[in-house]
């Protein structure tokens, strides 16, 4: 019988991706596990970049053994090249997750604000509050992607039930 379930939330990035990783009791209880960004240098070849980010995300998964991955899906980029790279950061993301044998679920930004807000058009601030009530943290958790992953972790946890 599962006890609970462990959900690592992924925030896409090249420059810096975010990871939060939580567990769900039977109850519905959320307990943060794990938080943090893995950041790349700006002025290294892309395909090093994302080397970066499959080694340190994979080191994070074998540490925390989540079974399931909940990412934000891109929903807009302010110019192409930035709209490739998250891209790029996405696949390596998904791929990871399904090398794990992990279940994968996307959301977009608006359904992640929905679930944790109630509302759609929640700013960053509200949405990093709202993070740190639901896991009953001291502080909210910094930066913003380290938040921005753990809601949408949050968010699968919401739709589990």
């Amino acid at each position: 019988m599962i006890t609970s379930r462990r959900i690592i939330g992924i925030d896409p990035g090249t420059g810096i991706l975010g990871f939060g990783v939580i567990d769900v009791s039977t109850r519905g209880d959320l307990t943060l596990v794990d938080a943090g960004v893995i950041k790349t240098p700006p002025h290294q070849p892309e395909s090093d970049r994302l080397f970066t980010i499959y080694q340190e995300l994979s080191q994070i998964i074998e540490e925390t053994k989540p079974d399931i991955m909940s990412v934000e899906k891109l929903f807009f980029a302010q110019n192409v090249t930035t709209a490739m790279s998250v891209s790029q950061a996405r696949g390596v993301v998904l791929l990871l997750g399904k090398q794990s044998k992990m279940e994968l679920f996307e959301y977009t930004p608006l359904q992640i604000k929905q679930a944790i807000s109630s509302y759609g058009r929640a700013t960053k601030a509200q949405m990093q509050e709202m993070v740190r009530i639901i896991l009953k943290l001291k502080q909210i958790p910094k930066p913003d992607d380290c938040a921005d992953a753990l809601a949408a972790a949050i968010c699968h946890s919401m739709n589990m039930r």
